[in-house]
């Protein structure tokens, strides 16, 4: 009953709000449109944050959550860091991560597979069509780590072929389309700096994993590529398997220790490698994601900022072309307090609106980005979430309380006499 009789003091004010606010389109429709591109970009962004959030870390799963992955570092650096990823974008190159490191990381307990890889690029012909294509190097447990990587068509290639150098190739399906169309590729051979490469296999259509287009890659035992094709004797990264996921910090201070030993190396800021599991791997993904996300919401609150002085202008404007409606309310019994909530009615009205017309604008803009990602062959999704429909709505009501308070407070100071006389 209290509560009721609480609310019931609002619903006059609310309407008179109301009232107000139709018979001043104008100006209201002014107030409004920077409230309502605030709020829309605000709705946009906190979408398309838990849509890239959703999308990578089910690319990352993808993968496989029992995996660890050993990468070459520039040492005294950190393996995200922006030194190591400059020095590598300018060339810097480390030599040190070899194939037997992989053979020896898979003697470790709880290691059920790893390979080595590398990835290269070459020119190959077949026949009159010839084009430059993505090389990866693997050794052959690539199938028994990467569960995704399933064959169409004959079989994927042997530890025996790999140590033998044999000239053997899995084309991915986009190359194998480049090359042979609608014919039979199993059996034939591409050429690759002057030697023919006989395809024993060809990997069914898997589609960019991300942001690589897996279909474009065609597989070489890794041994054959760094020497028969690129002449190197070093690997970019191995690849490790567990057996059991739950001792994955054991399994990672295994390799850490055996490389360091390994390596020669006994200070830790000289590591030249980086040891990463999958679930590790996402933590990272999802701080930086949440970092970018709140960056981009600071960036985008501007335009609410700037809402909301226009909201401020626009009520001080109200206010003093209401000046004699304020004395004469003033003046049969209107007390400040209630010319203080009258005008922050308004404001929030006017606020709340703007911020559900951009939340709906901000609905209708990722359903339709989701749509569009879709057609583009992206898996990517922008979720709409109650907690996009609450920081909208809260964003909105926040702007009218803090940029209405003023003009509302300077009507609710006017003195009766001088807002008579004024008139």
């Amino acid at each position: 009953m209290n509560i009721m009789r609480y609310l019931s003091r609002y619903i006059r004010p609310f309407r008179f709000a109301i009232k107000t606010i139709a018979t001043h389109k104008v100006r209201t429709f002014l107030a409004l449109l920077g409230v309502v591109i605030g709020v829309f970009a605000v709705v946009v962004v906190s979408s398309l944050g838990e849509g890239v959030k959703g999308f990578i870390t089910g690319q990352v799963e993808s993968f496989g959550t029992n995996l660890i992955q050993v990468e070459v570092k520039i040492p005294n650096t950190g393996h995200l860091s922006s030194e190591n990823a400059a020095s590598r974008a300018q060339g810097a190159q480390i030599t040190t991560l070899t194939v037997k490191d992989s053979e020896a990381i898979e003697r470790l307990p709880n290691v059920a597979a790893v390979y080595a890889g590398t990835i290269g690029q070459e020119r190959a012909t077949y026949g009159s069509v010839g084009k430059r294509i993505l090389l990866f190097g693997a050794g052959a447990d690539v199938v028994r780590v990467d569960e995704n990587a399933k064959l169409a068509r004959g079989r994927f290639f042997t530890e025996e072929e790999d140590a033998n150098l044999d000239r053997v190739v899995v084309l991915g399906s986009e190359t194998k389309e480049t090359f042979f169309g609608g014919s039979e590729a199993v059996g034939e051979s591409i050429t690759l700096k002057g030697e023919k490469y006989r395809v024993i296999g060809v990997l069914a259509p898997r589609g960019a994993v991300a942001f690589f287009n897996l279909d474009a890659f065609t597989y070489v035992p890794v041994q054959t590529l760094l020497k028969k094709i690129l002449g190197v004797g070093y690997v970019q990264m191995i690849s490790v398997k567990m057996a059991d996921a739950t001792r994955e910090a054991e399994t990672v201070a295994d390799i850490i220790a055996l490389m360091r030993k390994r390596h020669d190396i006994d200070n830790p800021n000289k590591d030249d490698f980086s040891v990463m599991s999958t679930k590790e791997a996402q933590k990272t993904l999802d701080d930086v994601l949440g970092s970018l996300t709140i960056l981009l919401l600071a960036l985008t609150s501007i335009s609410l900022v700037v809402g909301g002085v226009g909201i401020m202008n626009v009520m001080y404007v109200s206010v003093s072309e209401r000046t004699s409606e304020i004395g004469l309310r003033k003046a049969v019994g209107a007390t400040s307090g209630g010319i203080l909530e009258q005008f922050l009615i308004e404001a929030l009205i006017i606020t709340l609106l703007g911020g559900l017309i951009g939340i709906g604008l901000g609905m209708l803009l990722s359903w339709g980005l989701s749509v569009l990602f879709g057609y583009l062959g992206f898996g990517l999704t922008l979720s709409f979430s109650l907690a996009s429909f609450a920081l909208g709505a809260g964003f909105s009501m926040a702007v009218g309380l803090i940029f209405g308070i003023a003009p509302a407070y300077r009507a609710s100071q006017l003195s009766p006499m001088d807002a008579l006389r004024k008139e």
